[in-house]
């Protein structure tokens, strides 16, 4: 009687798979293999297919089947949407603030140091600054004269300090027409220089730039000032009319305004040409052919 086969024997037996070729029965390859060599690879196919299977399901295959995902993803979207949104205000404030300032400082509304005289002061004040007219009046002057010594010397620094703008082209904003009849002169306080052509000639900027102002002002009329690169600010005033918006673009050699003679500030049709330099006046003669 032959002994009974276990499992362990089954599972080790070796067997031959033995492939023929149909027509004469040549022998063309030998297999040799195990129960438990096929049950292994059997195993090992099934979890490839699980693990290949699931991968597509909850990667691949998730945006078709999954109704959630789409909803994640729109989530998502949103909040990115909502951070953009949030800067884009903000920067926006930012700029309307600073646009602001700008128009307030050059329409004179910017009253920070006015009023200061009508502060009421106490008896023990009063008795504190008791001075006399000829020692306030003495003190003043001596302080006009120190303070006009340093700002003026300031600015002479400053426009010998500008060798940047040599590198930048700037375009003559009313061509070859204009005539030069008032230069700068900081002294007198005129921080630009006048530049007389004919009537209705058209102005141009001087450069690239964004329109930071674009108003009447009751002693320049209307007036338009650009921003350049480099903290570079060009401004022309009594203009009979503004052709840009605050917050246009505008080119090198684009029409901006028509020359005029409005304001209080003006006795004849010209314009009046500033040129702005990290916060300070320079002379734009220097730097642009008349």
């Amino acid at each position: 009687m032959a002994p009974k086969k276990t499992l362990s024997n089954r599972l080790t037996n070796r067997y031959l798979l033995i492939i023929r070729n149909e027509e004469n029965f040549a022998e063309k390859t030998t297999l040799s293999f195990t129960y438990a060599k096929v049950t292994l690879i059997i195993f090992a196919a099934f979890l490839l297919t699980l693990a290949i299977s699931t991968y597509l399901v909850t990667g691949v295959l998730e945006e078709w089947l999954d109704p959630r995902h789409t909803q994640r993803e729109s989530r998502r979207e949103v909040v990115k949407l909502t951070m953009a949104i949030d800067s884009l205000e903000q920067q926006m404030r930012q700029k309307d603030a600073y646009i602001e300032n700008i128009r307030k400082i050059f329409s004179g509304e910017d009253d920070t140091y006015a009023n200061v005289e009508d502060r009421e002061l106490t008896d023990d004040q009063i008795a504190q600054n008791e001075v006399t007219d000829n020692s306030l009046q003495a003190v003043d002057r001596n302080f006009r004269k120190e303070f006009e010594r340093e700002t003026l010397g300031n600015i002479s620094a400053i426009n010998a300090n500008v060798e940047a703008l040599q590198e930048i082209f700037l375009f003559n904003p009313l061509g070859k027409d204009g005539v030069v009849i008032s230069k700068f002169d900081p002294k007198i306080n005129h921080y630009g220089i006048d530049v007389l052509a004919k009537k209705d000639e058209p102005i141009k900027s001087v450069g690239d730039g964004t329109v930071i102002f674009s108003d009447w002002t009751l002693d320049n009329g209307y007036m338009v000032a650009v921003q350049h690169r480099g903290n570079l600010i060009s401004i022309y005033k009594h203009n009979s009319e503004k052709l840009k918006e605050v917050g246009n673009f505008v080119s090198q050699g684009e029409i901006i305004s028509i020359i005029g003679n409005t304001g209080e500030l003006t006795t004849g049709p010209h314009l009046h040409f500033e040129l702005w330099y990290n916060g300070s006046p320079v002379d734009p003669a220097e730097f642009i052919d008349f």
